[in-house]
C-alpha cells in the first residue's frame, strides 16, 4: 500500500507564452514591471500539496482491497453480534447493559458501511454529497461509540439493572445527537478533488478542520484519560470504585493514535509547529496514515470485543443464579429459538 520510499521531485519551468511558473502539476501567474525591481505572484495552487515533503501516501489506490475487506468483515461481524444481542442466543440475555452494547454494534456497522465511500480508487462513485455523508457517518459513529463506552463506564450499575428505561432513552438520544454535531465540521470541510473524497484545501475552511481535530483529541484522548483519572482519584480518596474499566476500553487503542497524529498534523499545517526536515514530515504522514488504518480496523475489532464481553459477563452470571432461574432461562432461550 502506498509509496513512501520514492519522493516526488518537483520540476520548475517557465511558460513564456502565458506568463506562468509551472511546478510539477501546479502553476501560478506572475507579472513583471521593468520599472520595478521585484516580481509579483498570483498563486492559483496549493503549494503545500505540491511540496515534495508531502509525497508519502500510504493509503492510495493500491489500498482499496484493505478498505473493502475491512468493510465486509465489519458488516458481517457487527450484524452477527447485533442479531445475538437483539434475539438472544445462549445466555446473552443476561449480558448487562444490552441496549448500550447493541448501540455499539450499530455504530460499528454504520462505520463499516461507509468505509468504501472514503476509500481511494473508487473515484467514479464519489460526489460532494456522498463524500460529506461518508465523513459524517464515519466520524459520527466513532464519536458515538466513544461516548457510549464512557457513559456506560460511569452509569454501568444503573444501566445494567434494567430499571431505568427513561435514563437509557435519554442517554441514547443525547449521545447520538452530540456525535452528529461533533461530526459536522469535518462534513462541511469535505470535498472531492480529482474524483477522490478528501478535505478541502481552502484556507477559509481551516477553522472547521481545526475544530474537527480538537473534537478528535478531546473525545479519543482526553475523554478516556479523564475517566481513568477520575477512577484513580476516587479510589485514592476512598470515594468508591469510580468508572468501570473493562474489555470494551480496548476500543480506544484503535483511535488514540488517530487523535494524537491528527492534532499534530493540524498544528504543523497551520505553522504552529515547524518541522526541521522533509524526512520528519514524511514520517508524520506515514504515522497519520497508519493511525487511520488502525482506526478503520476498529469496525472489525468492536464486534469481537462485544462478543468477548458478553461471553465473560454471562459466564460469571450463570453460577450465581438459582437453579430455578437457570432452568427458566433455558426454557426461554429454547422457546425463542422455536
Amino acid at each position: 500500500m502506498g509509496n513512501c520510499l520514492h519522493p516526488v521531485e518537483p520540476s520548475l519551468s517557465v511558460d513564456p507564452n502565458s506568463n506562468q511558473w509551472v511546478l510539477g502539476n501546479f502553476q501560478w501567474n506572475y507579472s513583471y514591471d521593468e520599472n520595478e525591481s521585484y516580481k509579483s505572484f498570483d498563486y492559483n495552487a496549493d503549494l503545500e500539496a505540491a511540496a515534495p515533503c508531502h509525497s508519502c501516501n500510504l493509503l492510495d489506490d493500491s489500498s482499496l482491497p484493505f478498505f473493502i475487506l475491512a468493510s465486509v468483515l465489519g458488516i458481517l461481524a457487527s450484524g452477527t453480534v447485533l442479531f445475538a444481542l437483539l434475539r438472544p442466543l445462549f445466555h446473552w440475555q443476561l449480558c448487562p447493559g444490552r441496549p448500550i452494547l447493541a448501540q455499539l454494534a450499530v455504530g460499528s456497522a454504520l462505520f463499516s458501511i461507509v468505509v468504501p465511500i472514503l476509500a481511494p480508487g473508487l473515484s467514479s462513485a464519489h460526489s460532494i454529497i456522498l463524500c460529506g455523508l461518508g465523513y459524517w457517518v464515519w466520524y459520527g459513529s466513532a464519536f458515538a461509540q466513544a461516548l457510549l463506552i464512557g457513559c456506560r463506564a460511569c452509569l454501568g450499575p444503573k444501566l445494567g439493572a434494567g430499571q431505568s428505561p427513561g435514563l437509557t432513552l435519554g442517554l441514547t438520544v443525547g449521545i447520538w445527537v452530540a456525535a452528529a454535531l461533533l461530526g459536522l465540521p469535518i462534513t462541511l470541510a469535505s470535498d472531492t478533488s480529482r474524483g477522490l473524497c478528501t478535505l478541502a484545501s481552502s484556507r477559509g475552511l481551516g477553522a472547521l478542520q481545526s475544530t474537527h481535530a480538537v473534537a478528535c483529541f478531546v473525545v479519543f484522548i482526553l475523554w478516556p484519560l479523564g475517566l481513568m483519572g477520575a477512577k484513580g482519584l476516587r479510589k485514592a480518596l476512598g470515594w468508591g470504585p469510580g468508572p468501570w474499566v473493562d474489555i470494551l476500553w480496548v476500543w480506544f487503542i484503535f483511535w488514540w493514535p488517530h487523535g494524537i497524529f491528527l492534532g499534530l498534523d493540524t498544528l504543523v499545517r497551520f505553522r504552529i509547529i515547524l518541522l526541521p526536515t522533509c524526512l520528519v514530515q514524511k514520517v508524520l504522514d506515514l504515522l497519520l496514515h497508519l493511525a487511520e488504518a488502525l482506526a478503520i480496523l476498529h469496525c472489525v475489532a468492536t464486534p469481537l470485543l462485544l462478543a468477548l464481553f458478553c461471553h465473560q459477563a454471562t459466564r460469571s452470571s450463570l453460577p450465581s443464579l438459582p437453579l430455578a432461574e437457570r432452568r427458566s432461562s433455558h426454557l426461554d432461550t429454547f422457546g425463542s429459538k422455536s
